[in-house]
């Protein structure tokens, strides 16, 4: 009676460590994918229409895709139609394959579809789809005589190494616990407890050793941002393959711009083939950048500014829309990002003529400089401090007099700089060739404690707007500020004349 006394006392003991290491072991497990945890945001100009596409995040497979769609007020070029209203038609198909015998839809099939209807009110449209795997998927946006795909990964839940070591040892202990206690309660043999009691120890000792391990593991390869987002691995991503020495590089793209129409005065689509520098192949694999797969520069011969986001058609291929504006050379240019390969200008060789139409188009007026001015009906001031070459100089651009501007691509402004560029050659043609091709940004501040950035419906910024950028060069310089206010963009361009360093000749 003594010794089975002796063998309850240990009971409390063991069911207080028990809770101790269930606790320190319930730790939520790792989703890794491109983004995990957080909103896509790509902005897409379809047709000659700028739309943010917003696909909020996956907190379960099966389960619930909210898609949201965002219009603005005019075209992105301010030249064109208002955006009115629509219908868009949102397909969502999976890339990855599957398995044969796991029962869902094959890969390249329509999931999940629904209709979307747009006011003539700017603002955000929403409607709720379904994903039923985890991996890359596309959703394919469709507004009857355009469509772009936009590819994103749902990701899976999955644990490290040492995590699942950690679980299976607790789990395991758990278990030979109950299994001594009982074999103490009914066994009339002394030892035969110590049997289980001794794996439980093991299992234990397991365990702690994996949740010790896990913090210092390092995180593996996200698929859709530095490895291919297969469905292997999204699924399982520390069995990812990995370049050599973690080297994600990839060669430079090459950009071949085709138009359906070179005549002012009409509508042209614009087809971007971009290759890889190395393969001549398609490249497909573009990451969303500044909320954008691809954020496209236009300048016309008169110096009108076009700051467009061409859709994905094909591997490879992105189209847009473009109102050509007046006869003359267009110079054009891509942002891009490539997966392993950074952020890449790309500047199509041969620019764009247009031949004169049968309608006359006026040339955009001449900017000023700095100072005030007015657009669209709103006060807008430019200053800027003594801008001399080689030194960083800051733009600052008042737009209104409240605090109602809201992020666009995810920044407060964007600054496009071109040049220097000779007085004696249309904006346009100088562009082509001017050494000089700068994108500058405001940066929206996020709020503390919030879990991401503002998007566009948060109207509290400005009305100031600063930048800071360094000219290169001395010479003349075409400027464009860009902000959203009022769900529409304005831009403000402006002409720079940058001195020389004091002592430079």
């Amino acid at each position: 009676m003594r010794t089975y006394g002796h063998r309850v006392l240990f009971i409390p003991a063991f069911v207080v460590l028990l809770a101790a290491v269930l606790v320190v072991g319930q730790r939520p497990a790792l989703a890794d994918g491109a983004p995990t945890g957080q909103d896509v945001h790509v902005a897409q100009t379809l047709g000659t229409r700028e739309l943010s596409v917003i696909l909020r995040r996956v907190d379960e497979v099966p389960g619930p895709l909210r898609v949201e769609v965002l219009t603005h007020a005019g075209a992105t070029s301010g030249t064109g139609p208002g955006v009115g209203g629509g219908r868009l038609t949102l397909r969502l198909v999976p890339t990855g394959a599957s398995g044969a015998d796991d029962g869902l839809p094959a890969s390249g099939t329509v999931v999940s579809q629904g209709e979307l209807v747009l006011g003539a009110t700017p603002g955000v449209y929403g409607t709720t789809l379904r994903v039923d795997r985890p991996g890359p998927w596309e959703l394919t946006v469709d507004d009857g005589r355009d469509s772009g795909r936009i590819p994103f990964v749902v990701p899976a839940p999955v644990s490290s190494p040492p995590d699942t070591v950690a679980y299976a040892g607790f789990s395991v202990a758990g278990g030979l616990l109950l299994l001594a206690l009982g074999t103490a309660v009914w066994s009339r043999r002394w030892w035969l407890p110590l049997v289980p009691a001794c794996g439980m120890v093991a299992a234990l000792a397991t365990g702690v050793t994996g949740a010790a391990l896990s913090p210092l593991t390092p995180q593996p390869p996200l698929p859709g941002q530095q490895v291919d987002a297969t469905v292997d691995n999204v699924v399982s991503p520390y069995t990812a393959a990995r370049p050599v020495n973690a080297d994600y590089s990839r060669p430079p793209v090459n950009m071949l711009v085709r138009v359906s129409e070179t005549t002012s005065g009409r509508l042209a689509d614009l087809d971007l083939l971009l290759t890889d520098g190395s393969t001549g192949r398609p490249v497909e694999d573009l990451l969303v950048h500044d909320d954008a797969l691809v954020h496209l520069l236009v300048v016309s011969p008169s110096g009108r500014l076009w700051h467009l986001h061409p859709v994905m058609a094909g591997p490879g291929r992105y189209r847009v829309g473009l109102a050509l504006a007046e006869p003359g050379h267009y110079a054009i240019s891509a942002e891009l990002a490539r997966r392993g390969g950074g952020v890449q200008l790309v500047r199509s060789a041969s620019g764009l003529d247009v031949a004169p139409g049968t309608t006359p188009v006026a040339a955009a007026p001449q900017p000023g400089g700095p100072g005030p001015r007015e657009i669209d009906g709103v006060r807008v001031d430019l200053a800027v401090t003594a801008p001399s070459a080689g030194a960083a100089t800051t733009v600052t651009v008042k737009v209104g007099e409240r605090a109602d501007l809201q992020p666009w691509l995810g920044m407060v402004g964007h600054l496009i700089v071109v040049g220097p560029l000779p007085d004696s050659t249309p904006v346009g043609a100088a562009a082509q060739t001017a050494p000089v091709w700068g994108h500058v940004h405001a940066m929206a501040p996020r709020p503390r404690g919030a879990a991401s950035r503002p998007d566009e419906t948060v109207a509290m910024f400005g009305p100031e707007v600063r930048f800071t950028h360094t000219f290169p060069e001395p010479g003349r310089y075409r400027l464009w500020a860009q902000v959203e206010r009022g769900y529409a963009l304005v831009t403000v361009p402006a002409v720079l004349d940058v001195t020389a360093k004091e002592g430079d000749s």
